[in-house]
């Protein structure tokens, strides 16, 4: 039997939440079996939805349940978060919510819980508005977050912690960065236009563009010829920060997917060389199918940027982008699913390994160079702390300021919220060594 969209997006979440799979992982492979576009895209916001709102739609749940389900039954349980969230968060008819999630158990082949399901999802029905103020008044169900990230953002944001949750669980834009060596951002704007397609520009960038409506890129016009890139607005802020210059040597450390890498390429055409490093192969392949499309050229190079000796010719670079890894805590309304898979405990980890990159990296700063230092994470620990240990330790380093509209100055470098300018959130420091 052919799987219904239900019962696939219960089955991509079992991955997630049970074997702690990230969803971009598997969801494409999922909804491949799926023929009908509308099912796939019913799948994808079933998984990302559920996601999203994971913490509320458990506490819901285990008030619903008279007792809890077996582990072998992670599938059903799955099943009826998708159930919920569609009564709780989707503007569609509940009686086909309900009808459709239990039929989603037959294709399961857990036929007994179909009228486990139907209970449970009409006891919500009747009880919906006394559980919502149970649910609200707690802080993780609340908010849908895990208590300790809700105390971390507490902690490092005492004043903002409440918007950058509420920001973490809206949808994101779809943004979209203009190739400007092919097309102006002014001459891409009439052209969706023309084609009805509603847009407006990015506050704070030169090149962003936000659609109104998300759309498959290979149907963006241009998409596919370079004119046109997806990217977040805030990513957008990295290439404008290089203060790039023709005849510079510039390596993009930790580069997979590319997107900075195409951007510093678009910025200045006149640079004397781009060196794109990742260790992962299969990322590296990405790279250069995205530089390709936009008919870009780097050094691409398969390599740890912790271990340079491996791979460095020794000359060093005047502009270095060291994007670190990082616990991701800025994107997660792209990407829902961290909420589960990152853990407290994997921080101290995140930033040992930034503070090695960091170290691996300043020797290949030429003297009077800039290193360009940012995460995808709203945790000081990764961003401002790490640069404070960093300026410590390093003598011949020092910062130099941001003087930006956007974002927030920090003890060292300046923090984009979630949601701030219609951006994810990013962190900032500019590093130059001295002569």
């Amino acid at each position: 039997m052919t799987p219904d969209a239900r019962a696939c997006a219960a089955r991509v979440l079992v991955r997630v939440i049970t074997e702690g799979r990230s969803l971009s992982e598997v969801l494409p492979a999922a909804i491949q079996v799926l023929a009908d576009p509308r099912q796939r895209a019913l799948v994808q916001e079933l998984s990302y939805g559920t996601l999203r709102w994971y913490y509320r739609l458990d506490a819901l749940l285990q008030r619903l349940l008279k007792k809890p389900l077996k582990q072998r039954d992670a599938d059903v349980r799955c099943v009826l978060l998708v159930g919920l969230y569609q009564l709780d968060q989707l503007s569609m008819p509940q009686r086909v919510a309900i009808n459709e999630t239990v039929q989603a158990t037959r294709t399961l082949n857990k036929q007994w819980a179909s009228g486990l399901v139907n209970a449970v999802l009409r006891n919500y029905q009747r009880q919906a508005a006394d559980l919502d103020d149970e649910v609200l008044a707690e802080n993780i169900a609340g908010y849908a977050h895990p208590a300790w990230l809700i105390e971390r953002l507490q902690a490092d944001w005492p004043h903002d912690w409440e918007r950058m949750l509420m920001a973490n669980n809206a949808r994101p834009p779809f943004s979209l960065r203009v190739n400007r060596q092919r097309v102006t951002r002014a001459e891409y704007m009439e052209t969706l236009a023309e084609q009805s397609l509603e847009a407006v520009s990015l506050e704070h960038t030169v090149a962003g563009v936000r659609l109104e409506k998300p759309l498959p890129v290979e149907l963006l016009p241009g998409f596919t010829t370079g004119y046109v890139s997806v990217q977040d607005g805030a990513a957008q802020l990295a290439a404008g920060l290089l203060d790039l210059h023709p005849g510079q040597r510039v390596l993009d450390a930790c580069a997979a997917p590319g997107g900075k890498t195409a951007h510093i390429l678009e910025s200045e055409p006149g640079l004397a060389m781009v060196t794109a490093v990742d260790v992962d192969p299969r990322r590296l392949t990405r790279i250069g199918e995205n530089l390709s499309r936009l008919s870009l050229h780097a050094d691409l190079v398969e390599g740890d940027a912790g271990e340079p000796a491996a791979w460095w010719d020794g000359r060093c670079y005047e502009r270095i982008l060291l994007d670190a890894p990082c616990s991701a805590t800025g994107v997660i309304r792209r990407h829902p699913d961290i909420k589960l898979l990152r853990k407290p405990g994997d921080i101290a980890s995140l930033v040992s390994t930034q503070a090695r990159l960091l170290q691996a990296m300043w020797p290949l700063l030429s003297p009077g160079g800039m290193l360009l230092y940012c995460t995808c994470s709203v945790l000081a620990d990764e961003n401002s702390g790490q640069i404070a240990s960093f300026l410590k330790t390093y003598r011949d380093a020092a910062e130099l300021p941001i003087a930006a509209a956007w974002g927030r100055e920090c003890r060292h470098g300046r923090q984009v919220f979630p949601g701030e300018n219609e951006m994810d959130g990013f962190y900032f420091a500019c590093l130059t060594r001295s002569v």
